[in-house]
């Protein structure tokens, strides 16, 4: 027979077992448990077996096994969690990577009805159709003004109808609507509303930036640094490269307005003495170009004398 531990008991072994993760895991989700059952809770715990381990709990139990943690070890940084701990939320302690541990937990919802009482988390949305229904129960769909017609001996929606606006309290003609149509508009499960990594907590949308996102983000960093110190004349290396090509114009610039002068500078006040040099260079270019491309047709034109000197050795193919 199994002995039952008394809550004392229960604290501790409770305690022992969060200080343990604490030391062995450095990046935690933290999800909101609302609406969650705990045999939807056992699925989602089987589905991340092996490197996460979901932990639930009383907030302020949780609070204060951290703050004994930390003083014993000195390690501050899981202090963080703490101001997170707001509302019906559990811990996901975890190994791998953050992303895919999110959408593993994301795959375990599960649809439910719309108790009367409850926040609805979306809009519902009635979609036209038969409903099954006899023409006995027109009194629900008369009480939210929702339009219908017989057909056939059963009720049908005429035009889709938004019954329950997000954010909205599910009343009781609405609940029971829903039940006899047989539809189940809500879906609950974790919800992974912030994350811890290490000492920094953000949040879990920065879980969906690629490669690509950061290095945007980055070159918009640099950007904004150079510009800000070309502004107020602050070197950086972001600005570095524009302040030696700005002080190379303002150099070429003295250079063509004086007598100072150097090779490249030389070359410039050639093409300004004689602006036809401009013209002449680009054809230039471009005939450089193509004349690779020009020498196997002249050697395809040599070619061809070859193979019309049929008639020049006697073997034209028509009579004289």
């Amino acid at each position: 027979m199994a002995i039952k531990r008394t809550k004392a008991e229960k604290k501790i072994a409770y305690d022992q077992k969060l200080c343990q993760l604490l030391e062995e895991y450095t990046k935690v989700l933290i999800a909101v448990a609302d609406n969650v059952g705990s045999k939807q809770l056992q699925e989602i715990r089987k589905g991340l077996r092996g490197d996460s381990i979901v932990l639930m709990g009383k907030n302020t139990l949780i609070r204060r096994c951290i703050k004994v943690h930390s003083e014993k070890t000195g390690n501050k940084d899981f202090l963080e969690l703490s101001n997170l701990l707001v509302g019906n939320v559990g811990l996901i302690f975890t190994k791998g990577d953050l992303k895919e541990v999110r959408e593993e937990v994301a795959k375990y919802k599960v649809g439910a009805p719309a108790r009367v009482g409850l926040v609805a988390p979306v809009d519902v949305v009635v979609p036209p159709g038969n409903t099954g229904l006899d023409p006995s129960q027109t009194s629900f769909f008369q009480v939210l003004n929702i339009p219908t017609k017989i057909n056939k001996g059963t009720v049908e929606i005429t035009i889709p109808v938004e019954l329950i606006k997000k954010g909205d309290k599910v009343g009781s003609s609405e609940s029971a609507l829903l039940a006899k149509l047989g539809i189940r508009p809500f879906s609950y499960g974790l919800v992974i509303c912030n994350v811890y990594d290490s000492g920094s907590v953000f949040s879990p949308e920065v879980l969906d930036l690629t490669e690509e996102d950061l290095m945007d983000k980055f070159a918009s960093g640099v950007s904004m640094v150079a510009s800000l110190s070309l502004a107020i004349s602050y070197p950086t290396m972001a600005a570095a490269p524009h302040m030696f090509l700005n002080a190379y114009k303002n150099v070429l610039a003295v250079a063509l307005e004086t007598d100072y002068s150097y090779d490249h500078a030389d070359k410039i006040k050639e093409y300004l003495k004689d602006p036809s040099k401009f013209a002449v260079a680009a054809p230039a270019a471009a005939a450089s170009g193509g004349a690779a491309a020009a020498a196997p047709k002249e050697e395809e034109k040599k070619e061809e004398p070859e193979e019309e000197s049929d008639g020049e050795m006697g073997f034209s193919l028509f009579g004289d």
